[in-house]
């Protein structure tokens, strides 16, 4: 057993790879736990989404680089996010659906910029080569994590309180409207970190499958962060290494891997599954 979980880490690739997806477990699941609790659970593909035109900018001017790439689509995501914020306060329209009109536009310029741009696989840039990952890239993942930890530490009680009890925020000069844009600020850094990793189509696959599978494990705010970030941590370590064994994609096998744990929860967590549901059904009829 130890020879199984051990020998495919002797490879510095494996071994970077791993690294990478355990910053984006302790980075992305608190976020997808907040997004969920502000019924934004769609917020993070759209960002993912639009931050392909920025990917494909930064690459246009910048060259194939990690850091050019990454603030291009940071900056690519800010905007998006933004202008359908802007759009929905100005035209009183729903933002969700501003957010559609928004990322649908650059989603289909990023692949118009990307078309025409020599050397970059858009393969590559949208699914991701988890061990593929380069030691910059490293850096960027871990500095991202570290300044998203840090960010949401510091904003947490206002944001959660917003999320609970938006109105009371409103009535003490709270500011909603500022810890949201912060909150989305946050999510589209890591859909940039995790682009390097898990491509742009899956990266969010981190941040958001552990955190709606941690409602089946935990009831209080601060249990599901916990579980969330338990869930992605062990949906990263298995993912490889059934990625590793099996010869699949790493990325979609880290994906699929907290894909499963959801459907675990689903069916039989204690909390809002369906075995939990038949019991106190049986309990009730008893």
């Amino acid at each position: 057993m130890l020879h199984f979980l051990f020998d495919p880490f002797a490879f510095a690739f494996m071994r970077r790879a791993l690294v990478g997806c355990v910053a984006l477990s302790l980075a992305g699941p608190p976020l997808g736990v907040i997004l969920v609790l502000r019924r934004m659970s769609l917020m993070s593909d759209v960002l993912q989404h639009g931050i392909l035109p920025g990917l494909a900018l930064g690459a246009m001017f910048g060259g194939l680089s990690f850091w050019a790439m990454g603030l291009g689509g940071l900056i690519a995501g800010l905007c998006v996010a933004l202008l359908a914020g802007l759009a929905a306060r100005a035209t009183s329209g729903r933002e969700d659906s501003q957010l559609a009109g928004a990322y649908l536009i650059a989603l289909a310029l990023g692949v118009a910029l990307v078309s025409h741009q020599q050397g970059i696989d858009l393969a590559e840039l949208l699914f991701g080569s988890v061990l593929g990952v380069t030691n910059v890239a490293l850096q960027l993942i871990a500095g991202v994590a570290s300044l998203s930890l840090l960010g949401l530490a510091v904003i947490w009680r206002p944001l959660v309180l917003d999320s609970f009890d938006p109105v009371f925020l409103r009535s003490i000069g709270g500011h909603g409207g500022l810890w949201h844009m912060a909150f989305l600020g946050l999510v589209v850094l890591c859909v940039v970190a995790g682009y390097s990793a898990l491509g742009t189509l899956m990266s969010v696959g981190l941040m958001m499958l552990p955190a709606i599978a941690a409602r089946h494990f935990a009831v209080s705010l601060s249990g599901q962060v916990r579980a969330a970030m338990a869930i992605a941590l062990l949906a990263s370590l298995l993912g490889l290494l059934v990625s590793y064994y099996a010869d699949m994609a790493s990325g979609p096998a880290i994906i699929l891997t907290a894909g499963g744990v959801w459907l675990l929860g689903v069916l039989a967590g204690p909390q809002q599954s369906v075995r939990a549901r038949l019991v106190r059904k049986s309990h009730l009829t008893g």
